[in-house]
């Protein structure tokens, strides 16, 4: 039967989500434990990947599993030999056909930016207290989400897909205490989509750039135009969604 688990991992520790040789990973250390419990090879696949030292409050993997386990107690195993960053918050049964990845509808992704020095945020948030302009970077936001857009601008070189277009629907900063959040849905993300994206927005917070340069590096599809990527460590992959028949 095919299996969907909701996953949750603190990514400081792991060279992302994708298995890799010669570094841990997310997606390395489940594939160990699942196969060990299930006694069988068992290779998983992600909603989605995650960089080096992302977090992810949600993320889901399917599995098809041959297994006489019942789900509560393969939750309750996975759980007790996983390492303690790595959670498995709820397995359910789906239809045979349905894929973590290409049936996802959305996916969001929050980025939280701590102003004032906490040890305790230090691998949780990215800590910057240069004074921002936030409705000015609110105002630069919306402009992401004017539909289906190219965001070439804001994806790493180097990867393989097939176009560069997604549907941002929403882009918002808020405040909350000493945390700046900046809230991100879209039906998907390129390759370190989001950070960049971040990064960039800070440079028009700083001033930096205009809400009119914003636009222009949208629409000139050059990555070499847009400010930096943010750290890793600010950033999580908060919710991914699903169209509800695909749940037995």
């Amino acid at each position: 039967m095919r299996l969907f688990f909701e996953v949750a991992y603190k990514g400081t520790n792991y060279h992302g989500w994708q298995i890799q040789q010669n570094a841990v990973t997310v997606q390395g250390e489940i594939n160990k434990v699942i196969s060990t419990i299930c006694q069988q090879d068992i290779n998983i696949t992600g909603s989605g990947r995650t960089d080096t030292g992302v977090h992810c409050e949600q993320q889901f993997f399917h599995a098809d599993i041959d297994s006489t386990w019942s789900l509560e107690d393969l939750q309750f195993k996975m759980n007790s030999m996983l390492p303690f960053d790595i959670a498995i918050n709820s397995i359910c049964e789906v239809n045979k056909e349905s894929h973590s990845r290409f049936d996802a509808i959305s996916r969001t992704y929050e980025y939280r930016i701590n102003t004032k020095k906490n040890p305790f945020l230090k691998d949780e948030s990215y800590y910057y207290n240069k004074p921002l302009d936030i409705p000015v970077m609110n105002q630069a936001a919306t402009l992401l989400t004017h539909s289906e857009q190219d965001f070439e601008c804001f994806s790493k070189i180097k990867t393989e897909v097939n176009h560069f277009r997604c549907n941002i629907t929403n882009a918002e900063w808020k405040k909350e205490n000493d945390i700046l959040i900046f809230n991100i849905t879209a039906n998907r993300f390129l390759r370190g989509m989001v950070r960049a994206i971040v990064g960039t927005l800070i440079e028009v917070g700083l001033k930096k750039i205009t809400i009119a340069d914003f636009a222009e590096i949208i629409a000139s599809k050059d990555r070499t135009k847009a400010g930096r990527a943010a750290p890793p460590e600010g950033l999580f992959l908060t919710t991914v969604s699903y169209p509800k028949d695909i749940f037995k």
